[in-house]
């Protein structure tokens, strides 16, 4: 008789499996940490890894699935605020706390390098990028209809110039070691809220 598989706990096994793989990942590196040691510290056999996932490649592509998934679930929440403005501005906020989270933003860059060494990779990396940004610039639109920031100012091009600030501080975070984001996210909130203009507040 074949064996039953309760979903809900596949799918929390499948999930401690990629958390653990995260720290790794971020860590060492895709292409330095071995399966071996991700099962090491998962707790379980190769055998058992390969049964949720069948290669290190398939890892990184539920990683990439699921940021994509957590930015949605973000956005849907945010869209149905009263106040845009203070969504966009509170995404900014939370996209350079990450920025300053050490693992989180390695984990970002590998994804990154991983994107434009495998195809498919890049596919779903691109497809979560063009997500955010849809997703970003229509906040600002609707902000731009309700009066809460400059209506004058395209949302393409503000959600462009929004996410640059945020790509650059992950960048800053890779090559310089005594970048700290955490130090600069007022500064850099500042600016956005210059650039953006609400008419109602600083």
């Amino acid at each position: 008789m074949a064996r039953t598989v309760n979903p809900r706990e596949h799918a929390a096994r499948r999930q401690a499996i990629v958390e653990v793989a995260k720290a790794c990942f971020a860590r060492k590196g895709f292409h330095q940490a071995s399966t071996a040691e991700i099962c090491a510290a998962a707790g379980i056999s190769p055998g058992a890894l390969f049964h949720y996932f069948p290669s290190k490649k398939a890892i990184i592509a539920a990683i990439v699935e699921q940021e994509g998934a957590e930015t949605a679930a973000y956005f849907d929440a945010a869209e149905d605020g009263d106040d845009l403005y203070a969504e966009v501005m509170g995404f900014l906020d939370l996209a350079l706390e990450l920025a300053a989270d050490g693992d989180f933003a390695s984990l970002t860059l590998e994804i990154a390098a991983e994107a434009a060494r495998d195809p498919d990779i890049g596919r779903l990396a691109a497809r979560n990028d063009a997500d955010l940004r849809a997703r970003l610039e229509g906040l600002l639109d609707g902000a731009a209809r309700r009066g809460q920031i400059d209506p004058g100012l395209p949302a393409s091009e503000a959600a462009s110039c929004l996410t640059m600030l945020v790509d650059g501080a992950f960048s800053r975070v890779a090559t310089d070691p005594d970048f700290r984001p955490a130090e600069q996210k007022g500064a850099a909130l500042l600016l956005a809220r210059r650039f953006l203009r609400p008419t109602h507040r600083e």
